[in-house]
């Protein structure tokens, strides 16, 4: 047996189960089961194993690992860990999954502000992914995060611990409903957030590697999507300080309604910006340089 057939191997029983990209996935986990580079893989592919026991572990843990891809069971829960903005985050199913389409999010903020004392706010953190990437790439001395999950925040502290080992600043986490267990006064130069925006109804139609396996609070946005940036709306007006910006993940077909949303709340600059693959992504919107009307 080489390490190629147990790819087709692998890769033959994600295609019976319908896995999407059946190829890629199975030789993530093979790599993962092995403890092998890419490069080294290309190397020994077609070179027979040797018939040991810790060759048979690694070949039963691989086959363990594509049994339950074949369930559906995300890639990245199996292995830990996802990329995002470059910085390997762990997650697991206490957290919403980082995607390529944050990063439109992240790579803004990074673009409009350089100040470095500027206080920033994450809520919804999940991971920590946008929060942690922020700190790193942006040099923020001053970042919160919240979440109402207790399990997520033990995945955002996990992240924190490991990365921002050389971040010079502050950098909390607060269990919190949104907005509800910030101090009144408190007040941030920068607030983002990635929250729950897809409408109930539509869960149910998602892949069974979101619908089945990531947290349903990380996805829900009620009825008709929207409902957290309606909070959004109103509780920033109370923790953004004059001139301040807050930068919101949306869906594809949101952008219209929540600018709409952000602008009859007295929000100035409320701008839609597209991502990648040209779709509306984030929108961002300015709070009143005189700080008027935040209460």
């Amino acid at each position: 047996m080489t390490m190629q057939q147990l790819l087709w191997q692998g890769t033959e029983k994600l295609n019976r189960s319908s896995v999407p990209d059946a190829g890629l996935d199975a030789r993530y986990l093979l790599l993962e089961a092995f403890g092998e580079s890419l490069a080294s893989f290309l190397a020994i592919k077609d070179k027979t194993l040797p018939e040991d026991e810790e060759t048979f572990l690694k070949c039963r843990k691989y086959e363990e690992m594509i049994d339950r891809r074949a369930e559906r069971i995300p890639l990245q829960h199996l292995t830990g860990v996802q990329e995002f903005m470059g910085f390997e985050f762990y997650v697991n199913e206490h957290v919403l999954i980082p995607r390529q389409d944050t990063e439109t999010l992240v790579e803004l903020v990074l673009q409009e502000q350089k100040g470095k004392d500027a206080a920033l706010l994450d809520v919804c953190t999940g991971s920590g992914c946008i929060a942690i990437s922020l700190a790193l790439m942006g040099g923020f001395r001053d970042v919160t995060a919240l979440d109402v999950s207790r399990e997520a925040l033990m995945v955002a502290a996990r992240n924190a611990q490991r990365l921002l080992k050389e971040h010079e600043g502050d950098f909390n986490l607060i269990e919190s409903d949104m907005f509800e267990r910030l101090e009144p006064d408190r007040r941030y130069d920068i607030i983002v957030s990635n929250p729950p925006y897809i409408p109930s109804h539509d869960i149910e139609g998602l892949e069974p590697e979101v619908r089945d396996y990531e947290p349903r609070m990380a996805l829900d946005g009620r009825a008709d999507g929207l409902a957290f940036y309606r909070i959004l709306a109103q509780g920033c007006r109370k923790h953004l300080a004059p001139g301040g910006c807050v930068y919101m993940e949306t869906g594809f077909d949101q952008g219209l309604p929540v600018r709409q949303m952000f602008e009859a709340h007295g929000y100035v600059q409320v701008e839609v910006m597209k991502d990648m693959a040209g779709l509306d992504r984030v929108v961002r919107a300015g709070w009143k340089e005189t700080g008027e009307n935040y209460v």
